[in-house]
């Protein structure tokens, strides 16, 4: 499925990276100059970015790692021509980390995130460069976890080890509000509950998204029929005019979510999943997109908003599966 269409919450892959040391939320809320920490706070240029080690590998001749304060400032890359902000995100910066700074060789992007809305949420920021002249291109999903309403606060993405990158672009970005952010690992929610939205499948216009349940609780959870689900524009807006279905068989067979419902109990460390497809046809009409849901796993539930991209042409139907236990889960506990 192609990445435009399948960008998954930063919980689910290695490559959603967290903020870069020195570059979170001042005491204010606003995003420090770079360089300048607030009060308390660090000087960005003197640390090596997130998920590179902080004073670098050893060096091959046996000579001891350095010790001490981070050393060196990274080079400035040139920045996109436009620099615009999309839904609240710009590119700030765009840093060369040479492997005699005392960090891992590598480049990386300095983002803002304007939170514009009125709560509190939770960013997926998707990037897109190429890398060095001539290269191929490559994206890189990052999350910037609980933007206070009307703050900015500044994150560090790591774009991986090539020597230079150009056209670095914000592809998409998606928000959630923070007490309904998915998740697939980690703390568990005052729900009880894990729910998140997998890459999904797509093949001859089918598209075919697995939502998934792990209970995280001490006690059993019970379930019996189908999610509730709320469709949602890129503002958050209910969308009109889309048929849920109780099943796939009327979007295809044999992909999962066929048959009635049936009781499912799943024990602590248990998990539970159903099938979300549609087709992404388009005829007469004007084309859906939903990228975002609003899912309850059973009446009453408290929600959690996941991203499928639900690009449904202007088929105007959407199946949804019975919950199944999840036998193939195992998990990472």
């Amino acid at each position: 499925m192609p990445t435009s269409l399948r960008a998954v919450p930063a919980v689910l892959t290695g490559v959603l990276l967290l903020a870069a040391c020195g570059s979170g939320q001042s005491p204010s809320g606003d995003a420090p100059p770079r360089g300048r920490g607030a009060e308390g706070g660090v000087h960005a240029e003197a640390l090596c970015p997130s998920q590179f080690p902080q004073y670098g590998s050893a060096p091959s001749d046996g000579r001891p790692t350095p010790a001490g304060t981070p050393s060196g400032t990274p080079s400035a890359l040139p920045l996109p021509a436009d620099d615009s902000p999309e839904d609240g995100v710009k590119v700030t910066g765009v840093y060369s980390w040479a492997a005699d700074n005392g960090c891992d060789p590598g480049v990386t992007a300095d983002i803002e995130v304007t939170n514009r809305s009125g709560e509190e949420a939770t960013y997926t920021v998707v990037l897109g460069y190429a890398a060095g002249a001539g290269g191929m291109g490559d994206n890189v999903e990052h999350v910037v976890e609980s933007v206070g309403a009307g703050r900015t606060v500044r994150s560090t993405v790591s774009l991986g080890e090539a020597a230079q990158v150009s056209d670095v672009k914000i592809l998409k970005v998606r928000s959630v509000p923070t007490g309904e952010a998915p998740s697939a690992s980690g703390p568990c929610p005052a729900s009880g509950l894990h729910v998140y939205a997998d890459q999904g499948d797509a093949a001859m216009g089918l598209r075919v998204v697995g939502l998934h349940l792990v209970n995280c609780s001490k006690r059993p959870y019970e379930l019996d029929g189908y999610p509730e689900l709320e469709l949602l524009d890129n503002g958050r807006r209910p969308v009109d005019g889309i048929r849920i279905l109780h099943g796939t068989e009327q979007i295809s067979t044999g992909i999962g979510g066929e048959g009635p419902p049936a009781p499912v109990v799943l024990q602590p460390g248990e998990a539970a999943l159903t099938t979300l497809a549609w087709r992404n046809t388009t005829e007469f009409g004007e084309p859906v997109d939903v990228p975002y849901v609003r899912v309850r796993p059973r009446p009453g539930d408290r929600p959690v908003m996941v991203t499928p991209e639900l690009d449904l042409g202007t088929t105007g139907r959407l199946g949804v599966g019975p919950w199944r236990k999840d036998d193939t889960y195992r998990s990472a506990g």
